[in-house]
């Protein structure tokens, strides 16, 4: 299953190395990601196959959201389909 991992917050150093890390822990692979600073914010976002991730959905979704409150960033992840219909025009 495929997902999308979306980041927003103040830039500091190690966001990237943070979250890259608790994805490899939960054995969640990253298939494509894309991340700039917009006037000081930090904004990412990455595509993942949770297929063979070691915890259930929603516990991921939790760690993440755990990882952005330590971090002070609004960290979440989404179905890839739920996000394409969000997104969709």
């Amino acid at each position: 299953m495929r997902a999308f991992v979306t980041v927003v917050g103040k830039d500091k150093v190690g966001i990237i190395a943070a979250i890259c890390v608790l994805l490899a822990e939960k054995n969640v692979n990253i298939l494509d990601i894309s991340q700039t600073i917009l006037h000081d914010y930090f904004t990412m976002i990455m595509l993942v196959d949770a297929s063979e991730c070691s915890v259930p959905f929603g516990e991921l979704s939790e760690n993440l959201a755990e990882l952005g409150k330590k971090m002070d960033l609004n960290i979440r992840i989404q179905r890839e389909e739920i996000f394409n219909a969000m997104h969709r025009i």
